[in-house]
Parts: C-alpha cells; structure tokens; sequence
C-alpha cells in the first residue's frame, strides 16, 4: 500500500433506505455505487439485510454485476444465517462481513460474538471461503473476540467503531480515548494474528482521523455519513473529501 493510502469502502444502504420511504426506484443505489466507483472509492458495501428494510435482493445481484463490470470488489454484510449464506454462494461477491442483526434495531450495533458462537460461525466461513468469498468478522476490539476470529478461518475482522463515535458525540473525551486505545490495541494484536485489520462505523469528517492512523487499519468501511452529506454536497465531493482527510492522517501518523 502507497504512503498515505488507506482503502475507503462507500456503503450505500441508505441510498436505498430513503427509495424506500416512498417506494419505487429513485434513488437508485446500485447508481450510487457507480458514482462512488468513478469518484475514487476502494469498493462497494452493502448491507443485505434479514427484512430487507433497506437493500434487497434485486439491489444485490445489480451492484454484483456493476461490480463485475467495473472490477471493483463488492462486501456483502450479512448475518450468520443459511438463507444469507445461500445467496452469498450464489452472488460470490468478493467479500462477505458477517455482522450481528436484530430486527428491532435501527443499525448494526455492537460486534458478533464469535467466541460464543464460535461452532455455529465457523461452518459458514468455511462455506463462504469455498465459495470464493473473502470472509470479515464484523467484531468489538476485545481480545478474546480477536483471539477467536483468528481462529475461526476468516482472513479480515472489521473493528466497530461506533461506541468511539458515540462517545464523541457525547463529549465524553474521556472514553472515547479508552475506546480509541482500545481499537489501537485490538488492531495490532489482530495483525499479529495474521489478520487484515478494517475498520467501521459512525465515523464522519471530524472523527475519522484518529481511527485512519492506525497503521494496521487498512480499510475503512463508511456509509451513513457520506450518503447523509452528499444531500448538501454531492457523493463525489464528500467521497473525495473524506479520502484527504484519511490520507492526511495516514501520513502524520
């Protein structure tokens, strides 16, 4: 990886969240991605979730294809389920993040338990593994989850950032330094595991530059924010905008 780069992947989920406040098919997310794609971005994210209350299936096999077309790898989150692991086989994006769901939630909050689902997780990895897909482990910076992420047969973990974020909003200097040395810490024990460190979650302008300046954090996973920007902006400014701030912080680090 050059100096100073650090991979940015756009999550348009809610490209589709707000087409389906009103139904039909504008916005269109699998246009989002394109325009992310032409505007720099490292991948495509999205988020298929159990209720399809954002993407769905058909949003799924179309940004597989612009994927394809353009070269560009799609991650595929999804959650620890046989329905979820049998369209995943028959997508084969490049990569597939198993992340926690709950229905009653607004968004992904919190990381998967690996350690204590660690006999009913590992099959799938092994399933998504032979299917082609990369498999990430979407997990909190806690030791004992690193420990069994590396030990379950993925290659990446995606760290949640979101509690660091939260803690910021708050004003909560305090915690968000615990937390931030928490996910410091939690990257490189997982790169000395052999793991690819990512990172995700809650993060925006004003917070990203602490999180892009973990040396072994070589991704980062960001939608949202970005998406609820580009309304002001447009996706290929705020995607580019976002990018120096990453790049800047890389390279004080």
């Amino acid at each position: 990886m050059m100096k100073g780069h650090i991979r940015l992947g756009v999550n348009i989920d809610h490209i589709a969240t707000v087409r389906n406040a009103r139904g039909g098919v504008h916005p269109d997310p699998a246009e989002g991605a394109r325009v992310a794609i032409e505007s720099g971005a490292d991948g495509v994210t999205a988020h298929l979730r159990e209720d399809r209350r954002h993407i769905t299936d058909d949003d799924m096999e179309r940004l597989q294809h612009l994927c394809l077309e353009t070269g560009m790898p799609l991650n595929m989150e999804m959650a620890a389920t046989d329905e979820m692991l049998d369209i995943a086989k028959r997508l084969k994006p490049h990569a597939v993040c198993l992340v926690p769901e709950r229905r009653e939630e607004r968004t992904t909050e919190g990381g998967l338990d690996v350690a204590g689902r660690h006999n009913q997780i590992m099959p799938i990895i092994r399933k998504l593994s032979d299917s082609g897909s990369r498999v990430s482990l979407f997990i909190e910076a806690e030791p004992g989850q690193i420990e069994a992420a590396a030990r379950s047969g993925a290659s990446v973990i995606e760290i949640h950032t979101g509690a660091y974020a939260h803690a910021l909003d708050s004003a909560d200097e305090e915690k968000a330094a615990d937390i931030l040395q928490a996910v410091q810490t939690g990257a490189a024990q997982g790169a000395a595991l052999g793991l690819e460190i990512h990172a995700g979650h809650g993060l925006t302008f004003s917070n990203v530059a602490d999180i892009a300046a973990i040396r072994e954090v070589v991704e980062l996973n960001i939608g949202h924010f970005l998406i609820g920007e580009s309304i002001f902006s447009g996706l290929d400014e705020v995607i580019h905008k976002m990018r120096r701030l990453m790049n800047a912080a890389r390279d004080m680090a």
